[in-house]
């Protein structure tokens, strides 16, 4: 048995272990869905309605790398890789694999991910770390759902930010923002930032912090977000503030 078969195996132990996490939900191949290009392929239709503008793509070497987002739309992801045809997979709340669009989800490989549940996070962190072995880019979006008003980034969650920074210290990290501008019986005009490698200074995990504590690496993200996207910082997490919105 070679090297590539070792892997697949193993891949598919860590696939067979999320089913037990998600049983009966349709979790597809995280981080190695076979129907990935093609599926952005297809979605480059979206450039005719779409004017897409992406700066900074230079920063970005082949490999693996780590890109965190502001997150204002849902097609975030989308907007990036149909224009750059990068690899990227996205932590993605496990909810959606549950809706009418999960065959969406599942044909992008993204990664399932249930909030505040121990075993479901270490299991995802645990794809993020396989999608990052195979050189692929992996997408965290810290505000951990859209924002209720795209002008505003809100507080980040450090629940998966921070540990999967620790995780993989020698990983560039590159913030990208998003923005859209949409008129009446125009193109959706969209703008996507690219950061140069974030000087973050980690330890690993289970060690110490390099030069950085956590609050530190969490504000030096969302700072770079800030400074590329020109929206305005509120602490307050999106989901809350979508709550406070809610009739």
């Amino acid at each position: 048995m070679n090297a590539d078969s070792d892997a697949e195996d193993d891949y598919r132990k860590a696939l067979r272990a999320g089913r037990t996490i998600y049983p009966g939900l349709r979790i597809g191949r995280p981080g190695r869905a076979a129907t990935y290009w093609v599926t952005i392929a297809l979605l480059r239709v979206l450039r005719l309605r779409w004017k897409v503008t992406i700066n900074g793509t230079e920063h970005v070497s082949p490999g693996a790398a780590i890109l965190v987002g502001n997150h204002v739309s849902a097609l975030d992801p989308v907007v990036l890789v149909m224009s750059t045809w990068m690899r990227v997979t996205a932590f993605t709340k496990v909810e959606v694999f549950a809706k009418r669009g999960a065959i969406f989800f599942r044909l992008m490989g993204q990664i399932p991910l249930r909030r505040g549940d121990e075993p479901a996070t270490l299991w995802a962190m645990d794809m993020a770390s396989r999608c990052l072995a195979n050189g692929s880019k992996l997408g965290l979006y810290p505000e951990g759902t859209r924002s209720p008003d795209r002008t505003k980034l809100h507080r980040l969650h450090r629940r998966i930010l921070v540990p999967v920074l620790l995780a993989h210290p020698e990983v560039p990290v590159h913030a990208i923002a998003t923005r859209y501008d949409s008129r009446p019986w125009r193109r959706i005009r969209v703008t996507v930032n690219i950061s140069a490698a974030l000087d973050l200074q980690l330890g690993q995990m289970g060690h110490d912090l390099g030069h950085m504590g956590h609050d530190e690496v969490t504000d030096t993200v969302r700072d770079e977000l800030l400074r590329l996207g020109g929206q305005t910082y509120v602490h307050v997490f999106a989901r809350d503030a979508k709550s406070q919105r809610s009739p």
